[in-house]
């Protein structure tokens, strides 16, 4: 995943989601040779010239000031989202960043989800699977059965057939899953795992290279998710995230269902089910995550 060549793919897509009507630009008809906005149109109205707007599209810009990124970002009318991948990706190549850490779920945090009444479970980085409780994996999986290198977000909505047919909105969980992952590939250029997983996932899954290509970019946070669950059928769930304040790499996901609903009842129903037949992992999440990065690597080249 080469840092200028997701910059220029990036920009390339922003443009052409854009018409010149969008922006204030008069079209006088004819032929477009280009969908959305043309370079020289992008960089009338963000005020640079057309050969620096080229350089830095074709991912040669060095040392990109804010401002400028500002102005690009205002004429693309890019989410806060898109507006901080695009600072990621304009970061010069040779500065130095943090090494990756191993991930580890707080003890106490597992100890907070367990206590919780509602399903409830730990994503980091690149979507991995850190933690949850009995009501979680009841609801969307045994996630804590699974080989490390499977408890991920992305490879269970798309390589899991049992996770693809879970969600009644798989479409839209797949979009989201994919714009949560291309975030990572701004924030953590050149790791290896992340790598490792978008080669198994576009190698395997149709799918998941049609939405790749459309370089959607969202951070997680709130909304509803429809699911058609094998135990207790169908559930309308609200979604809740929280960054963990002690590691940003962390995030809790919540679900919980309006009182008095049907779903509300499904959901006693499913951890009454889940409470016959619990299987918690050892406190502190799941065990360690060491050699996951090789089996994908495995599992691409087989």
């Amino acid at each position: 995943m080469d840092q200028s060549t997701e910059m220029s793919d990036f920009l390339r897509s922003r443009r052409a989601r854009l018409r010149p009507e969008d922006v204030g630009l008069v079209h006088h008809g004819g032929r477009r040779r280009v969908p959305g906005l043309r370079r020289e149109e992008l960089a009338q109205l963000a005020g640079v010239s057309v050969a620096y707007y080229i350089r830095l599209e074709q991912g040669r810009g060095q040392n990109v000031s804010a401002e400028v990124l500002d102005a690009i970002s205002d004429v693309l009318r890019l989410t806060p989202a898109e507006r901080s991948h695009l600072a990621d990706l304009a970061r010069p190549a040779s500065r130095p960043r943090p090494a990756p850490r191993p991930p580890r779920l707080r003890p106490a945090v597992q100890a907070l989800m367990d206590a919780m009444e509602v399903p409830a479970y730990v994503v980091g980085r690149r979507l991995d699977i850190l933690g949850g409780n009995r009501l979680a994996r009841a609801l969307l999986g045994d996630f804590a059965a699974l080989p490390a290198g499977r408890r991920n977000t992305a490879w269970l909505v798309f390589l899991d057939p049992a996770t693809r047919a879970l969600y009644a909105d798989w479409e839209e969980k797949a979009s989201s899953v994919v714009a949560f992952l291309r975030r990572d590939v701004g924030r953590y250029p050149g790791d290896p795992e992340l790598s490792a997983l978008i080669t198994e996932l576009s190698a395997e899954s149709a799918d998941f290279r049609r939405i790749w290509a459309d370089h959607d970019v969202r951070d997680k946070d709130f909304g509803r998710k429809r699911l058609r669950h094998p135990v207790v059928g169908p559930l309308s769930l609200a979604y809740e995230t929280l960054t963990l304040p002690a590691d940003p790499e962390q995030q809790l996901v919540t679900y919980h269902a309006e009182p008095g609903t049907p779903s509300a009842a499904a959901l006693r129903r499913l951890a009454r089910h889940a409470a016959e037949g619990d299987s918690a992992p050892e406190p502190g999440g799941f065990p360690e995550r060491a050699g996951a990065a090789e089996r994908r690597e495995e599992a691409v080249s087989a």
